[in-house]
This record gives C-alpha cells, structure tokens and sequence, in this order.
C-alpha cells in the first residue's frame, strides 16, 4: 500500500484572495472554511477524489526563503498560450529565475508571490 498526496497547505497573508485565484485557476470551488480563516478549496466532488485540495492557511511572518515546492499546472481546453493569457488576466505574473527562453513552460507567480508553472502539454479535464 502507498500514500497519496490529499491536501496541499499554503501559508499566505490573504486567504480570500488566494482562494478566488486559486479557484479560477483551477475550477476549484471553496470547500470549507475554518474559525481560524483558514480555507480548503478544492474539486467540485469534493475531499478524497483523484485531485488534492488545497488548504490557503493564514500567517502574518513573513515569507522566509524561496519555497522549495511550487505547483505545476496544465492546460485541459486551450493551447497554452491562451491558457497563459486567462492566467495573467486572473492576476499572474511571469517571474524570471533565471530561464534561457527556449523552455517548454511558463514560471508565473500567484497575487501573493508563490511561483507556479505552466507546462505544455494539454491534459484531459477528470
């Protein structure tokens, strides 16, 4: 028997704002909302599908180093640079660490800075 990943946890200053990111980017919808403002968003059919949720958790420290996980995202029904000018209209922004130009993919960074990719490829919707 092996594990799976189930839930992805991000500390961020703006729950609410991530969430709606998120959300559009995704086509997540909110889950659940905690006491703590933290929120869990994740696929339509909810917790325990094939895709993890993810839980945005509010912090005020700040951000300490470069994290050493990002999320990787691919396009279901577009090319990827339509995909890539939905995703800079919803708030994203291209970061430059140290790319040549000639890569497959996009870096991005979500509203509050976290770094994500956009590959190529076009995966089917589940």
């Amino acid at each position: 028997m092996a594990c799976r990943i189930s839930e992805l946890v991000l500390d961020c200053r703006d729950p609410e704002a991530l969430a709606r990111f998120w959300c559009e980017v995704l086509d997540f919808v909110v889950l659940d909302r905690e006491g703590d403002g933290s929120i869990e968003i994740g696929p339509r059919d909810g917790f325990g599908g094939p895709q993890p949720t993810i839980i945005l958790s509010p912090t005020a420290e700040p951000e300490r180093a470069k994290p050493r996980l990002h999320i990787d995202v691919n396009a279901t029904d577009r090319d990827q640079d339509a995909e890539l000018d939905r995703l800079l209209r919803l708030g994203a922004r291209p970061v430059d660490v140290g790319q040549t130009g000639e890569e497959s993919w996009h870096v991005l960074a979500d509203p509050e800075g976290n770094e994500f990719c956009l590959l190529r490829a076009r995966l089917a919707p589940l």
